[in-house]
């Protein structure tokens, strides 16, 4: 059992976080055992098609027996969202000796498969080992993930939705209850049963990460207790993710079901922005803009937050997936 100790100021500093690299390394265990999970078999079998002359076998050989993963190719994210470049670019300032670490660590009490073998040398072996990672998994994050991260991330931030309603409404205790069988919080401490490691982590002021991921199929926290605190646990609704696509719309269809000026309204909300700003962009009034914002925010178009003196409205969901489809 692996557990995390939370103490008040902890339980305030806990927060979650989306992370391409980390769905990029958890997808290697699918390409690896299509036993896995059954619900990625179709994205398994559109990938096997693309990779081409990928070395597989260097990608494959980072999934250790027991399906741990190196820590170090799957840092932190100091950012809600960050993306994909920004994640590997901190993977290559890794130092030689975490990298020799943490590979060693992944794969003991198994010897480094030959393809890692270069680990073992010295620093600057290390180094131009860890340098040839991080370019392989920017080539198969390119044909692998990439093209169906808006829809993944979909799924991910509707899960932290979920997730933040759980914790408004029953705390701490709630948030975790249905995460998955093998999370239980008692006492104080998250605990994750059925692990392999064995060891208990005083979170002590550093808050806990929790990363939602389509391809965890299990709670998988670091495999180093000297790691910072975080957790990746299985998202909701992955089972809608691999789906037939949703069939493309006329793009006049959008213009048809809202009329134009709430039509270009809604296009302009993929980012927070208040109504006056609406109105120099659409060139109208900002009462004009109100109208209509009121009537995609009752429908559940859009979503509002107040910033100081301002609203500000951005696209929901549902509405970024009526955008999508209706062009």
């Amino acid at each position: 059992m692996i557990s995390f100790v939370l103490d008040v100021e902890d339980l305030a500093d806990t927060r979650f976080a989306l992370s391409p690299l980390h769905e990029t390394l958890l997808s290697l265990r699918v390409l690896q055992d299509p036993g896995l999970s059954a619900l990625h078999l179709p994205w398994r079998r559109s990938v096997l098609g693309r990779l081409g002359e990928l070395d597989t076998g260097l990608l494959l050989s980072l999934v250790a027996r027991r399906r741990t993963l190196p820590d170090f190719l799957t840092p932190h994210p100091t950012a809600f969202a960050p993306a994909f470049d920004e994640e590997i670019a901190a993977v290559r300032r890794t130092p030689p000796a975490r990298v020799r670490h943490d590979l060693l660590l992944t794969h003991a009490p198994d010897p480094l498969p030959e393809a890692l073998r270069a680990a073992e040398g010295d620093d600057a072996s290390a180094a131009g080992l860890r340098d040839a990672l991080c370019a392989l998994l920017r080539q198969y994050w390119q044909v692998a993930l990439e093209p169906l991260w808006p829809q993944v991330r979909l799924v991910l931030e509707a899960d932290m939705t979920y997730r933040a309603r759980q914790l408004a409404l029953g705390g701490a205790r709630l948030l975790f209850a249905d995460m998955h069988p093998n999370l239980r919080w008692q006492g104080g401490e998250l605990r994750v049963h059925d692990m392999i490691g064995r060891f208990r982590v005083a979170v002590s002021g550093r808050g806990l990460l929790l990363v939602p991921s389509v391809f965890a199929h299990k709670p998988a926290p670091p495999v180093s207790p000297d790691a910072p605190p975080s957790l990746v646990y299985p998202s909701r609704g992955v089972a809608t993710l691999w789906g037939a696509p949703p069939p493309t719309a006329d793009p006049a269809a959008l213009v048809a079901l809202l009329g134009a000026p709430r039509a270009r309204l809604l296009g302009l909300l993929d980012e927070p922005l208040p109504t006056v700003e609406l109105a120099r962009r659409l060139r109208v009034t900002p009462s004009a803009v109100s109208q209509h914002l009121r009537v995609l925010h009752a429908t559940g178009l859009v979503t509002r937050a107040r910033d100081g003196r301002h609203v500000l409205y951005r696209r929901s969901p549902l509405g970024d997936q009526l955008t999508a489809s209706g062009g």
